[in-house]
């Protein structure tokens, strides 16, 4: 039985630590799933994000590419004096950002302009021409293969330039053909027709090089959003693309994974809880059952020793070997004592099982508590004379009616001075007190004896609870238990309280004016007695 207590025991108390690591283990993968979980809505999102960003730039792009594709099926450099006439027609239609187009002879040392047509022509045109020699045909990538189409995006003196450029080839001449966008009417026209159907989804600018706004709101920077430049012209700017549902998306995941573990940090808090109250409650499981073996081994030491005195006086009685009449009549008193203390005994268990089954029915009526205080005294009389100890008496004039169970306080008053007479074998003397205390009335027992630690005041009251200076006297440890119970059932409280010079207080108290509780206070109450 030890072994299997001691098993159980140890089971417990690995148990608890077992299942505070599953709780963190579970927590851990919860948090790691949930990472792992956003980053993979947040990697949907940024790709999503990104085909948009590409989409856009593709747009522009390409529209730049289709006016350049317009311009090269419109320039004929075998008949030059025609090209310019021809691209003119079609130019507000077909190629609204090409302001201009030059073609230049690139056989000539000089690289000569062999042909210059506008579509607003003035001293702009002149300008662009003296910087197209002397700076821009240092930046031109002229290398094969000849005719591919290539765009060069850069600032000179604080203005943006898009030129796109391509090469032809006659027989005995090469030229380059080079139109001129203009950068400005890309901005305010282009831009906007492309990219000012607003979607309700998402945002997006267009940035220089420097991050500075060249067409749109802010869009505020993060993992969610995307900047992305423009692949073959305007490649010096970018697009920046933020979808507003990823920013809802963020704020939704922060809620959810602090809503995750919130739930998984009360989780382990209501398994380690439950767990406490397992153990605690198994620790008291264990405590309880101690106790009630030792309340089975006192009961049945309180029954077999009067019970052995009885039979062996009985005996000697019955034998005629007992001479004198005083011989005999000390014997039929020590059998009669021991019957006392014997019925006694069973009185207190029967009364305290009906307790613990929570089907005491009291039978409360109006009636006055010193006399029934009174009543229960004169039964310990004939045991505090035969162990010379003075009972006193004393009880308050004019004190209220109150509703009371008559045996019920008797029992509790015969308890406390039993314990009294049992364990202050010093004190020759028990004072029994009743006195009005505001709303209650107040009976308590009074002895000289040695006194009651502090750590055992309070537990003395649970049952099979005995203090531990009351080892070597015999008892059953319910008295106090069913004082307990009984002072509640009449509303008041019960305790014990150091006395002057020595020796202790033990008090109940009885509601004035209180109604009877009946079987359902009595059925409450039963488990105060724990």
């Amino acid at each position: 039985m030890a072994d299997r207590t001691r098993r159980q025991r140890t089971f417990t108390f690995l148990l608890l630590p077992a299942i505070v690591v599953g709780v963190l283990v579970l927590t851990g993968v919860t948090f790691r799933a949930g990472l792992k979980q956003e980053k993979l809505r947040l990697n949907s999102v940024a790709e999503a994000t990104l085909s948009l960003a590409n989409e856009k730039a593709a747009r522009l792009d390409q529209l730049i590419v289709d006016q350049d594709t317009v311009v090269a099926a419109d320039v004929d450099v075998s008949n030059l004096s025609k090209f310019g006439p021809n691209w003119l027609l079609v130019a507000p239609r077909q190629t609204p950002t090409v302001r201009a187009v030059l073609v230049l002879d690139l056989s000539s040392a000089m690289r000569d302009v062999v042909a210059f047509a506008s579509r607003r022509p003035g001293p702009d045109d002149e300008a662009f021409r003296r910087l197209l020699v002397n700076r821009i045909m240092t930046d031109l990538d002229v290398r094969p293969p000849e005719e591919q189409l290539r765009h060069l995006h850069k600032t000179y003196d604080g203005q943006s330039y898009l030129i796109s450029y391509w090469q032809r080839r006659t027989e005995d001449r090469n030229y380059l053909v080079l139109a001129w966008h203009d950068v400005p009417r890309v901005v305010h026209d282009v831009l906007p027709a492309l990219y000012q159907a607003r979607d309700p989804q998402s945002r997006m600018n267009v940035v220089d090089e420097n991050g500075g706004i060249i067409f749109g709101p802010v869009v505020s920077g993060g993992e969610l959003t995307v900047g992305r430049p423009f692949q073959t012209t305007l490649y010096k700017w970018r697009v920046n693309v933020s979808l507003l549902s990823a920013e809802e998306l963020a704020a939704g995941a922060a809620r959810r994974r602090a809503l995750e573990m919130v739930l998984v940090g009360l989780s382990g808090i209501v398994v380690i809880a439950g767990m406490s109250v397992v153990v605690v409650a198994a620790a008291r499981e264990r405590k309880l059952s101690a106790l009630k073996s030792d309340f089975v081994a006192n009961v049945s030491h309180e029954l077999k020793t009067p019970l052995a005195l009885v039979r062996m006086f009985a005996e000697l009685l019955q034998s005629g070997r007992v001479e004198s009449d005083e011989k005999r009549q000390q014997y039929l008193q020590i059998i009669l004592g021991e019957s006392e203390r014997l019925s006694a005994l069973i009185e207190n268990v029967l009364d305290f099982a009906r307790v613990e089954r929570g089907k005491e029915g009291y039978e409360f009526s109006d009636g006055q508590l010193a006399e029934v205080v009174a009543r229960a005294v004169e039964a310990c009389r004939i045991r505090a004379d035969r162990e010379q100890v003075s009972l006193d008496f004393d009880a308050e004039p004019n004190l209220p009616l109150v509703r009371i169970d008559e045996r019920a306080i008797e029992i509790a008053v015969i308890n406390l001075v039993d314990n009294a007479l049992k364990y202050a074998k010093d004190s020759n003397r028990v004072a029994i007190r009743v006195k009005r205390r505001g709303r209650v009335v107040e009976v308590s027992v009074l002895d000289q004896g040695v006194g009651i630690p502090i750590e055992d005041r309070k537990q003395i009251f649970e049952r099979f609870v005995r203090g531990r200076g009351t080892k070597q006297i015999r008892g059953s440890g319910i008295g106090l238990a069913l004082v307990k119970h009984i002072a509640i059932a009449h509303g008041g409280d019960a305790w014990v309280e150091p006395a002057e010079p020595t020796g202790s207080r033990f008090v109940f108290t009885v509601q004035v004016g209180k109604k009877a509780f009946g079987d359902n206070v009595a059925g409450r109450h039963s488990e105060s007695v724990a």
